[in-house]
């Protein structure tokens, strides 16, 4: 994308300095936090006017970690394992044409910050720190609800799903407000589909802290915890 056409309005505050665990989707885990800090030229509250009558936004948004030269007709999905291909339009890959992400989010509130002017408290995000928003358009239930859509190869959250078991002298590190997320992203195992190897340690950052853990047997075991 050359952006001549388009221009940056915000960016994501979140609590992935990086890609790895954030969740696949969008509002699977209601838990996780994040802020909408405008730029400079859209720091108006006008352009809010009325926000607050909708629970919940579209959020637009730049893949700015994935942006390649060229662009392949297929992928391969990893809740798939890898190994099967299927067409980019068909899925949700961040390897497209054009780098463009698209994300329904819990507002959770506007305020008026002395620094940034105002700002939108979101849940449900699943963006990485810095993540550049292009646009931010209101969730319409009568129109973009559709409950009788189907999820192709894509099943619910719920069959992703994991036992998190965190020992207590570990997660008393995780400040309280932050624990019902992290709970919430390690639950839908951050690992690709096709790893299996129960033995392997995995890391991950999560809101100023590198968070270590195994998976075996359905089971996500958190082996260390330490602050950045």
């Amino acid at each position: 994308m050359s952006g001549s056409d388009m221009q940056i309005i915000a960016r994501i505050k979140s609590d992935f300095p990086e890609k790895f665990g954030i969740p696949r989707q969008s509002g699977i885990v209601d838990e996780l936090g994040a802020t909408v800090i405008f730029e400079k030229a859209f720091r108006s509250p006008e352009a809010l006017r009325g926000i607050e009558g909708f629970s919940h936004l579209w959020l637009i948004w730049q893949f700015s970690e994935n942006i390649r030269d060229g662009w392949s007709p297929t992928v391969r999905p990893p809740r798939l394992g890898g190994n099967e291909r299927l067409g980019v339009f068909a899925t949700r890959s961040p390897f497209r044409p054009n780098p463009i992400g698209l994300s329904c989010v819990k507002l959770l509130g506007v305020e008026q910050t002395e620094k940034y002017g105002p700002v939108l408290h979101i849940g449900g995000a699943d963006l990485m720190d810095g993540t550049p928003v292009y646009d931010i358009k209101p969730y319409l239930p009568y129109t973009d609800c559709k409950a009788q859509a189907t999820g192709g190869f894509a099943p619910g959250s719920e069959d992703y799903r994991v036992k998190v078991e965190i020992p207590e002298t570990l997660i008393n590190i995780i400040p309280e407000n932050k624990r019902s997320a992290l709970f919430g992203v390690l639950s839908q195992d951050p690992r690709p589909a096709y790893k299996e190897d129960g033995d392997r340690v995995y890391g991950m950052r999560f809101a100023g802290f590198n968070i270590k853990f195994t998976v075996n047997g359905g089971v996500l075991t958190v082996t260390q915890i330490e602050k950045e």
